[in-house]
């Protein structure tokens, strides 16, 4: 982690980022995201960047309490030593595990992790999610995805188990075989209404079956994954290795999605992800609620550590990204292009700028003249 000291400002932007169409979760549409962007800026000029896209229902953080501990970490960076940073940041990890990441990932970038560094021009495929109810649409909407490049899609359940299964069922019919399917029901089902839901699929192209019950909620899961004819995936279940120990433990999934958000930093993301290999389950990286700089980074790890769909599609949801050059998108793809260095574009954020703060490193707090759009 790069040495505090030669840091001579930090920077933060909470915004406001309004999204094309909203995104249908089990526990509620998502209109916007609510991010916090960390810029931390060296005394030889270079800059780091960190995003906390902070999503609540997914995560007990709120974007209230994440501005409020990202203010109060800056505070306390802007004048301490980079051993005292790490343990600050770590600390707050254990509560604020998206806002403390933020931090983490904007120190590492400047400290030019080798993480983030793209030697030669890499494609990393994405899945696309498939948001239409009835077949018509279904059968559209999967053309577009097809045409798109991606041959992973998503389709989001835990509403109702039986309308989600007849409407997987028309999904599986319409996609034939063409792409594989991943179900997602983001904690929506009991344990009754999850092995209903499990025992009413045909297991034919689907991929893997994601996070059917509550976070904490062992038992709920493991009734399902034993009545489920297919691969389970945890998610909101996994904050760090005792999580994935624990799910090897079980025998609770065949695969285990991970999002650099939740870990706090780069390196730990690669040793969970490291990890889940070495406990004999699959990963799955990516964060489908970020903008484009948190996708950019997932998608730097995993063009060298992930071999399925990454997940980091939540860049293609705003209307508009937070960076000067946006990241390149082709035939169901992110372009890496090598060398990026991504870069905050002002101008660009401020119509979605609801906050801001700046801290000098003397340790003068300065409040910057905030926006509400």
């Amino acid at each position: 982690m790069s040495d505090v000291a030669s840091c001579e400002r930090i920077d933060l932007h909470r915004l406001r980022v309004p999204l094309v169409t909203p995104y249908r979760l089990a526990f509620g549409p998502v209109e916007h995201f609510d991010t916090i962007v960390v810029e931390i800026t060296g005394r030889d000029g270079r800059v780091g960047l960190g995003e906390a896209t902070i999503l609540t229902g997914y995560t007990d953080e709120t974007i209230d309490d994440g501005w409020r501990v990202a203010r109060e970490l800056a505070a306390q960076l802007a004048t301490t030593d980079a051993l005292a940073a790490a343990a600050r940041i770590a600390k707050a990890g254990v509560s604020f595990p998206f806002t403390a990441t933020a931090f983490g990932t904007a120190l590492e970038m400047l400290a030019g992790s080798p993480a983030l560094d793209v030697r030669e021009t890499t494609r990393v495929p994405l899945l696309g999610l498939l948001n239409a109810e009835h077949e018509a649409g279904i059968a559209t909407e999967f053309e577009q995805l097809l045409a798109a490049g991606f041959r992973t899609i998503k389709v989001k359940v835990g509403f109702d188990a039986g309308r989600d299964a007849q409407r997987v069922r028309t999904v599986q019919r319409v996609v034939a075989g063409r792409a594989r399917i991943r179900i997602d029901a983001n904690q929506g089902y009991t344990a009754e209404q999850g092995v209903a839901f499990v025992r009413a699929l045909d297991p034919a192209h689907i991929e893997l079956f994601e996070q059917p019950c509550a976070a904490g909620d062992w038992d709920a899961h493991l009734a399902v994954a034993r009545a489920a004819p297919l691969p389970m995936m945890l998610d909101e279940s996994i904050y760090g290795v005792d999580d994935i120990e624990r799910a090897a433990q079980l025998r609770a999934a065949r695969y285990i999605k991970v999002k650099l958000m939740k870990l706090v930093t780069l390196e730990r993301l690669g040793v969970a992800i490291a990890r889940i290999r070495a406990l004999g389950m699959q990963p799955v990286l990516g964060n489908g609620v970020a903008c484009d700089l948190g996708c950019w980074m997932e998608a730097c790890v995993a063009a060298r550590a992930i071999d399925n769909a990454g997940e980091m599609n939540g860049f293609l949801k705003p209307r508009s990204g937070l960076l000067t050059e946006p990241l390149e998108f082709e035939q169901g793809a992110i372009v890496l292009a090598s060398g990026f260095t991504p870069r905050l574009d002002r101008d660009r954020i401020a119509p979605y700028r609801v906050d801001a703060a700046a801290f000098a490193r003397a340790g003068a707090a300065t409040a910057v003249q905030g926006a509400t759009p």
